[in-house]
C-alpha cells in the first residue's frame, strides 16, 4: 500500500513540477479565459446595453462562472495530453514497468491534472472583485469543491481518450472537436433555460453544464439562473467522476 501511495505521489509531483516550470503554458492558459472575460465579455455586455438587452454588469456576472468552468475544462483535458507525449517519447513505457499498479498511475495523473486545473480556476476566481462580484471565503471553498469535481471528471475523460489515441496530432484534433461544443453547450456564455430543444438535450448529457450550473448557483445565488437543484448538480458530477475514472483506469490498464 505504501509503495502505491508513493507511486501516486510521484506521478502527481512530476505533473505539478512540469506545470510550474513551463512558464509559457501558465501564461497562455490564463490569457485565454482573461481574454474571454474582459474582452469578449465586456464587448457583449456593451452591446446588450446599447441595444436595450439588459444590464451589461448582469451579463458579466452571469458569464463569470462559465469562464471559471472553461478554464477548468481546457486545463484538465490538455493535462491528459502528457500521456500521449510520454508514449511518443518512450517515458510511458518506463513508468509502466515500475513496481506499482497501473491504477495508481491513473490516480496520480488524475490528481495531477485536477490540481493544476484547481490552481488555474482559483486564480480566475480571485478576479471576481474586478467585476464587483462578492465572494466570501465560504463561497470560495464551496466553488473549489465543484472545481475539483469538474476537473477530475474532465481529466478522466482526457485519460480515456489518451488511452486509445496513439498520436499527438490525432489527440489535439479530437480534443478541439470535443472541447468547443462542450464549452458552448454548457450554459457558460448564454442561459439554457429558454433555448431551443436540441440544445437543452445536449446540455443535459454534458457534465460541464452541471459544474457551471453549480458554480453559478453558489456564486450568484440567483434561482432564476439555476438550471437544476444544487444537489442534482453534485450527484451528477460525482456519478460521472466515478464512471469516467473507472473507465479511464480500465482502458489505461490495457496499455502495453
Amino acid at each position: 500500500m505504501k509503495k502505491e501511495l508513493i507511486g501516486v505521489y510521484t506521478i502527481w509531483l512530476r505533473d505539478i513540477k512540469r506545470y510550474f516550470r513551463d512558464k509559457p503554458r501558465i501564461v497562455g492558459s490564463l490569457a485565454q479565459p482573461i481574454l474571454f472575460l474582459f474582452v469578449l465579455g465586456t464587448g457583449i455586455a456593451s452591446s446588450l446595453s446599447t441595444f436595450g438587452g439588459g444590464s451589461g454588469k448582469d451579463f458579466l456576472s452571469f458569464m463569470f462562472p462559465g469562464i471559471v468552468g472553461m478554464t477548468v475544462l481546457f486545463t484538465s483535458f490538455f493535462s491528459a495530453m502528457s500521456i500521449v507525449w510520454d508514449r511518443e517519447f518512450g517515458f510511458l513505457r518506463e513508468v509502466l514497468v515500475t513496481p506499482i499498479s497501473r491504477t495508481s498511475i491513473v490516480v496520480g495523473k488524475l490528481l495531477g491534472g485536477s490540481t493544476i486545473a484547481m490552481i488555474q480556476g482559483s486564480i480566475i476566481l480571485l478576479l471576481s472583485p474586478l467585476l464587483k462580484i462578492p465572494i466570501t471565503f465560504a463561497i470560495f471553498f464551496k466553488v473549489l469543491v465543484i472545481i475539483f469535481l469538474v476537473a477530475i471528471t474532465i481529466s478522466a475523460m482526457g485519460i480515456v481518450l489518451a488511452s486509445v489515441i496513439k498520436s499527438m496530432q490525432a489527440f489535439q484534433v479530437i480534443t478541439n472537436f470535443l472541447l468547443m461544443p462542450m464549452f458552448f453547450l454548457s450554459g457558460a456564455l448564454f442561459p439554457l433555460n429558454d433555448t431551443v430543444k436540441w440544445m437543452k438535450v445536449v446540455s443535459r448529457i454534458n457534465p460541464l453544464s452541471y459544474g457551471i450550473d453549480a458554480m453559478r448557483t453558489i456564486i450568484l445565488n440567483n434561482p432564476d439562473l439555476q438550471l437544476y437543484p444544487l444537489w442534482l448538480d453534485i450527484v451528477v458530477l460525482v456519478s460521472v467522476t466515478v464512471v469516467m475514472s473507472i473507465l479511464g483506469a480500465v482502458l489505461f490498464s490495457r496499455q502495453d
